[in-house]
């Protein structure tokens, strides 16, 4: 296998592996989990496998998880069918990471492509611990400690009628991260918002808030100021699709943009989501 730093700051491809053989080879999965923690995603081409080779794969991660509104392949519980052919199903075209709106998000997502436009459809992905790491000390300073909420209820909820939002929300009801989160295994600190954060559950205190400009404004200016961040192209990599290309992508420090300039063209993918842990 070898390997191809793509940015300074995101991203690899892997060349000469087969995922339906690291589904099986011990020495070579761990091999990739490694690479995948120290460049957040990884990419790969020509991987001409079967739906079980992409399931059994992803499952060496940890259990799969279905999706509440895109739903799975009937076969394979987990992988779920994200087929794009109308322009106004733009759900993916914001700066996001995936099911923050779970009280345990994703650890991360294994992405297959299997048709795409000839031209358009990339997918960007960005390291939100760089994101961090290059946030004025000041700023550091003023979001330790903040929290905030998630919801699925005002985006794949905001297309609903006012009842099936509400089963939605019922069955999903709004979770609260911290806004600086801490990677399990590598212990880095990183923006934990994005395009489901609603706004912060604990900023109305007196170091914050001294006049009503302070309160929801100030809130509002600081949320949208660090949600802005995942849209700087120094933490960004971009990633041309083709048929059998494959992403592998840490769901606990990464957000994503899934690039929708191909309409009237198709674009269909197959993602497995693996089951993760609380943020902290």
């Amino acid at each position: 296998m070898k390997v191809e730093q793509l940015t300074c700051t995101i991203g690899a491809q892997l060349h000469d592996v087969s995922l339906a053989d690291a589904a099986k080879d011990d020495s070579l999965f761990a091999e990739i989990k490694t690479l995948l923690l120290r460049h957040k995603v990884l990419f790969l081409h020509d991987q001409d496998i079967t739906r079980a080779d992409h399931v059994n794969f992803a499952r060496r991660f940890g259990e799969l998880e279905d999706h509440p509104v895109a739903g799975s392949d009937p076969d394979y519980p987990g992988l779920v069918r994200i087929y794009r052919s109308d322009a106004r199903q733009n759900y993916e075209n914001s700066y996001h990471t995936d099911a923050s709106w779970r009280e345990c998000p994703p650890m991360g997502c294994v992405l297959r492509c299997i048709e795409c436009p000839p031209v358009g459809g990339d997918t960007i992905w960005v390291n939100m611990v760089a994101a961090y790491e290059n946030l004025p000390d000041d700023i550091k300073q003023r979001i330790s400690g903040l929290r905030a909420k998630h919801s699925i209820e005002h985006s794949f909820g905001a297309a609903m009628t006012p009842e099936k939002r509400a089963e939605l929300a019922a069955q999903y009801p709004m979770v609260e991260h911290p806004v600086v989160r801490t990677h399990p295994e590598t212990g880095e600190k990183l923006i934990y918002l994005c395009g489901f954060s609603t706004h912060f559950v604990n900023f109305h205190t007196p170091e914050n808030v001294r006049y009503g400009q302070d309160k929801t404004p100030g809130a509002s200016h600081l949320l949208n100021y660090l949600i802005s961040q995942a849209s700087i192209p120094e933490f960004q990599v971009r990633f041309r699709w083709r048929p059998n290309s494959v992403a592998i992508w840490d769901n606990r420090c990464t957000q994503h943009y899934a690039v929708q300039d191909y309409w009237p063209a198709t674009r269909k993918m197959e993602r497995a989501a693996i089951i993760g842990d609380k943020p902290f």
